[in-house]
């Protein structure tokens, strides 16, 4: 592989020519409305997803036989350049989490029956979906020590048990649920991911869990919730009974690298703020952008932003061609989750007071930035799979490979 075959051919610039387009136009100028997260949002949202649709600019996320309209996780990172910059044009293009990652499963583990029945009005937005698998009493960076159960009676599952953190269950059509189902088996045999309709009775949303001052609203809140004697047919299990440590690994690492594609789109949204605002402000008999701390600033970032395009780059190539990619994957994770930060951190600087209004999007972009580092597992895990898989490749004699 060289660098040349990381880059958009004239193909993907133009589809991405669309999608920038598509923003100016309809989502950039919408983000104040659409904050607000009241019903004429919704109803804004709404347009703005059939409009995405009429364009051919749905799901990116999923391949065209899955009802999606691309499929290569290396497009797919090119196109989040642009769909990535506001966090409400994953929605706009339908391809927001939990619903992409759901879409995912689903559609490599899931049943024709369930297909049918869950995917095809998912990636058709019909419905959205939320995943339940981190729990209140438990560390959400271990599911092998999850305590919700799941037992066979019959031909039915019976589910109980207490989640949180299930983001977007509120108004959600069915969840898939992380329930351990045989307790002796080995710790990555334990669990089964079960479809669960969310009006199925014994299902309590218990509250939408308030995150960085924010309660949010439908797809954007984080739930916890209860699940007491939920009866579900055993046909909605998802895969293999036991397969529910493999399939949440096959489900968080496109997950993960999904996430650091957005991220790539707000880095470089909130470098162009930095950049064209040091040139505009004139602070000390002269404009910011002669300051040498904003130079090092500026540097600095472009260096960084650059690291973490080719890095996602590089794994979504990988994964496209079949490769595990796992290490790849959790480097670009720990890695780009400081690069957010801390570029959106020095936007915010440079904007002095202004940067910690609504006048910009730097300030909800950097409440955002600081729960990368922990949701889909915390940079001290993947920093610990990194050197571990690492130190095993030279323990057999076989030094790892930058290639």
């Amino acid at each position: 592989m060289t660098i040349t075959d990381l880059r958009p051919t004239d193909e993907v610039h133009e589809l991405r020519a669309r999608y920038r387009a598509f923003m100016e136009e309809h989502v950039y100028p919408n983000e104040p409305a659409l904050g607000r997260e009241d019903d004429e949002a919704d109803a804004l949202m709404a347009g703005l997803r059939a409009h995405a649709r009429e364009q051919g600019l749905w799901a990116p996320h999923l391949p065209p036989e899955a009802g999606g309209s691309n499929g290569s996780f290396l497009v797919y990172a090119h196109l989040n350049e642009e769909i990535g910059r506001s966090v409400w044009a994953q929605l706009a293009f339908g391809c927001q989490a939990p619903d992409a990652g759901n879409g995912e499963i689903l559609w490599h583990f899931g049943t024709d029956e369930q297909k049918a029945r869950w995917l095809r009005p998912l990636v058709a937005g019909d419905v959205r979906s939320f995943f339940s698998m981190t729990e209140p009493e438990v560390p959400g960076s271990d599911p092998t020590s999850l305590r919700t159960r799941a037992v066979r009676d019959g031909d039915e599952w019976v589910i109980d048990g207490h989640k949180w953190f299930s983001s977007g269950a509120e108004g959600a059509g069915f969840g898939i649920v992380m329930a351990v189902t045989d307790p002796d088996a080995d710790p990555h045999r334990r669990a089964t991911q079960i479809i669960v309709p969310a009006d199925t009775p014994g299902v309590e949303i218990v509250r939408a869990v308030p995150t960085m001052g924010h309660r949010g609203r439908g797809w954007t809140t984080h739930c916890e919730v209860l699940y007491t004697g939920v009866r579900v047919p055993v046909e909605n299990t998802l895969g293999e009974e036991g397969d529910g440590f493999r399939i949440a690994q096959k489900r968080l690492g496109p997950g993960r690298i999904h996430h650091v594609m957005r991220w790539l789109g707000q880095m470089q949204r909130a470098f162009e703020l930095m950049c064209t605002y040091a040139l505009e402000r004139e602070a000390f008999g002269g404009p910011l952008a002669e300051k040498q701390t904003v130079q090092n600033w500026i540097a600095d970032s472009a260096a960084e932003i650059q690291a973490c395009r080719l890095m996602t780059l590089d794994a979504a190539h990988k994964i496209d061609q079949g490769e595990e990619a796992r290490v790849e994957v959790s480097l670009i994770k720990f890695y780009a989750a400081r690069v957010l930060h801390d570029v959106i951190d020095r936007a915010v600087q440079v904007h002095g007071a202004r940067g910690l209004t609504d006048e910009t999007p730097l300030a909800a972009m950097l409440a955002m930035a600081r729960g990368a580092r922990i949701y889909d597992g915390p940079d001290e895990v993947h920093r610990m799979v990194v050197a571990r898989r690492i130190l095993k490749s030279f323990a057999a004699g076989e030094p790892y490979r930058f290639d």
